[in-house]
């Protein structure tokens, strides 16, 4: 079966901000390819960041999927544990309280990236 593979950040009942590795199903449908069920977005914003972007410990402000465009970046979450992420790559961010998580670039250029809301 098909499917989108995405990296979710969420709060445990701790407030500890964790990893998972989730999969969004695509069903066939024919000439137009492979697709997921629809799911109910909110806003869309678009943004770039400078290339020694370091953002400390923070919540995301809304629970939201962010689709990285170019560049590496790496995320730790609040017990330490660090993933490197790159352009392609979906994070579905739900740690909207808590302890939050870090992102910096690891790559040192001007990097772009989308996030969609959900509703």
């Amino acid at each position: 079966m098909e499917a989108y593979t995405i990296t979710r950040i969420y709060s445990d009942s701790n407030g500890d901000s964790r990893f998972e590795t989730v999969s969004v199903p695509l069903k066939d449908s024919g000439e137009i390819g492979f697709l997921s069920e629809a799911q109910k977005a909110g806003t869309i914003s678009f943004r770039k960041v400078v290339s020694s972007y370091d953002y400390d410990f923070h919540n995301a402000p809304a629970r939201q999927y962010i689709i990285l465009m170019d560049g590496v970046i790496e995320i730790e979450t609040s017990l330490g544990e660090k993933r490197y992420f790159k352009g392609g790559d979906i994070l579905l961010v739900e740690d909207t309280e808590g302890k939050g998580h870090k992102t910096r670039n690891i790559t040192k250029e001007i990097r772009s990236s989308i996030f969609i809301t959900l509703l």
